[in-house]
């Protein structure tokens, strides 16, 4: 077997050695929104891409494009639950060089600014109050819930916002 991924446009990325020039866009749009959050434990499908432009949505204009582009490492990796993604010390250093090299892809800062993990955090809260069956975990994390309540889109209308919200805070 190889050591790279074929991507949907495409290209041959190896995760464990990336080059920056094979980094596109759409890749990122298209895996992001056929991966399920929470591993799919949630109560309908709700996609890493739709999150994410959740993410943007809330950061401050400043910090928008790392919202948008802050799971990116899970579109060429895939993702491990934050309660053992810890275990895999290995798994932790290869989405961390590949969010440093997406940085000057993207020409973004580096390293990620904190805001966006609180960003991530705030959404966090939301998504369990709108998405999970046990709403008693809430009560655990650290950031309220934002307004409103989130109707998940399917992967398709995802994809599309998440390109299009780049297209628009690249412009």
């Amino acid at each position: 077997m190889s050591d790279w991924i074929l991507t949907f446009t495409g290209k041959q990325f190896t995760p464990s050695d990336p080059r920056p020039e094979l980094f596109d866009i759409r890749d990122v749009a298209h895996s992001l929104s056929l991966l399920c959050r929470y591993n799919g434990h949630c109560t309908s499908f709700y996609s890493v891409a739709e999150h994410s432009v959740r993410v943007s949505q809330i950061c401050t204009e400043q910090h928008q494009r790392w919202g948008l582009l802050h799971d990116l490492g899970e579109a060429y990796l895939g993702d491990l639950p934050r309660p053992i993604k810890g275990d895999f010390p290995r798994f932790v250093q290869y989405e961390e060089a590949l969010l440093e090299m997406a940085a000057g892809v993207f020409d973004l800062s580096w390293p990620m600014p904190p805001e966006v993990k609180v960003a991530d955090d705030k959404l966090l809260a939301t998504e369990f109050r709108d998405l999970m069956v046990d709403q008693s975990y809430l009560k655990l994390l650290a950031q309220d819930p934002l307004p409103g309540k989130i109707e998940p889109m399917g992967p398709e209308a995802a994809e599309r916002a998440f390109l299009e919200r780049y297209a628009e805070l690249t412009q």
